[in-house]
């Protein structure tokens, strides 16, 4: 299922970023302490009455010179109409509307797209009659909010929310799988699916960021249907020079949300970056099944075993929350190892899918205390009472302790590195959540 996307749009200065700050405080994510786990802090998912969205602020996409402020903002909202499920648009309450206000109200009077008008620094009762003047904009009622004190944000968020999509969970086969390939731009991906599906279905070119768009493109093999979404590529904000790189990445974004696995292609040329990293991270958060494909190795220089391990092993210290991932050395130009990609990818949703029996893992939480006893804090031991799995896709596992507070992150990790060596799950995160014995799983 896609999420459904929430632009924020506004002026400099108008509380944007800080009203996505304190949005975010309700987010939903995982705490992993593997290093490289990182998330560009324009993006978040948040959650509002068991609703989940993507929030983002456009406050990155803004000109630095005073001169281009509306400019600036007409790509904000030109952006946000073309991607945004939820337009967002947030005005400042005690400078009062501007031209530059009319100018993008305009605009989004224009648009199909829902919009919901937020008149911000209203922090207190004198001033509440300051929004009845944005009334001009022809946008609906505003809603006056202070973000910097979260007043009214809960009545600011029913109307976001009231405003999705009824239906966001797109068509989709029971026995299809959804590859998404994302990487920084020109690492090949175009290039990886076209040699897939043995036809140029994708425009190549040696100028990065030329897919700006996420095109989907359906397959069969050996039987199994296969959906292939090749994503616009992902630069470091300070390299994102053009409005239309960023609409490309809210497009990539929605592209890994919808995928079941994903291919994280690499340039072996280049290495591994910081910006790999964060790209990793975004599917590694969002659960996602992952194969690593180094690209390029046909122009790799000194290739062999020896450098095959070199570069793995550097790879797996780089990307150290990936693991579970396996890597594929391949080039997408030559072909060369290209076919192992769907086999691959099929492997790793069938890890993804693999459910195993509450009293098979309540056999190897018994081992594995045997091998390595709880540790203990204060004259308190951990005691494992039981584990059950309760999810796919990512498996999720939930543990029954007696006190969940003297579970260490370490302990945790044993277990699931316990999970793995017995039954694989390679390719796939694990979620382990640790209870009190008296808690009860919510769904």
């Amino acid at each position: 299922m896609s999420k459904p996307i929430v632009a924020i749009v506004g002026r400099p200065n108008v509380g944007k970023s800080t009203l996505f700050n304190q949005i975010g405080k309700r987010r939903v994510s995982i705490v992993d302490d593997m290093p490289g786990v990182t998330r560009d802090r324009i993006y978040m998912d948040a959650e509002w009455l068991q609703k989940e969205f993507t929030m983002i602020d456009t406050g990155g996409i803004e000109l630095e010179d005073g001169d281009h402020i509306l400019t600036s903002m007409r790509q904000q909202a030109q952006i946000a109409m073309e991607e945004a499920d939820v337009i967002l648009f947030v005005v400042d309450g005690r400078s009062g509307l501007t031209s530059a206000d009319e100018e993008v109200g305009k605009l989004l009077r224009g648009t199909k797209k829902p919009v919901v008008l937020a008149v911000n620094k209203i922090d207190s009762p004198q001033r509440e009659m300051d929004v009845y003047e944005f009334y001009n904009l022809g946008l609906g009622d505003p809603i006056g909010i202070s973000a910097s004190n979260s007043l009214n944000l809960g009545d600011l968020l029913d109307a976001v929310v009231a405003a999705f999509p009824e239906n966001t969970d797109e068509a989709r086969e029971e026995d299809e799988i959804r590859i998404a390939v994302i990487g920084r731009p020109n690492v090949g991906k175009s290039s990886l699916v076209n040699k897939i599906l043995g036809e140029d279905r994708v425009i190549v070119s040696d100028v990065p960021g030329t897919t700006r768009d996420a095109i989907d493109t359906h397959f069969k093999k050996d039987d199994i249907k296969f959906t292939l979404i090749d994503t616009a590529g992902m630069r470091r904000k300070s390299k994102i020079d053009e409005p239309v790189e960023r609409y490309s990445v809210m497009r990539s974004l929605r592209a890994i949300d919808r995928a079941d696995v994903v291919l994280m292609m690499i340039n072996a040329a280049e290495g591994i970056t910081e910006q790999d990293k964060k790209i990793a991270g975004y599917a590694h958060e969002s659960g996602k099944g992952t194969v690593i494909v180094v690209n390029k190795w046909d122009i790799y220089p000194d290739k062999d075993d020896k450098s095959t391990l070199r570069f793995t092993d550097d790879l797996r210290e780089q990307l150290g929350f990936l693991q579970y991932a396996p890597v594929l050395y391949a080039s997408a130009l030559t072909g060369q190892r290209v076919q192992r990609v769907t086999e691959l990818v099929r492997f790793v949703a069938e890890q993804q899918s693999m459910r195993i029996k509450t009293s098979v893992l309540n056999e190897l939480i018994r081992d594995a205390v045997s091998v390595n006893p709880p540790p203990t804090h204060k004259g308190r031991q951990l005691k494992l009472l039981f584990m059950t799995q309760v999810d796919i896709c990512p498996p999720k596992f939930i543990i029954f302790v007696n006190d969940a507070e003297l579970m260490h992150f370490s302990y945790l990790r044993f277990i699931e590195n316990r999970l793995r060596e017995t039954y694989g799950f390679e390719g796939t995160p694990l979620r382990l959540v640790v209870r009190n014995r008296d808690e009860k799983e919510e769904e």
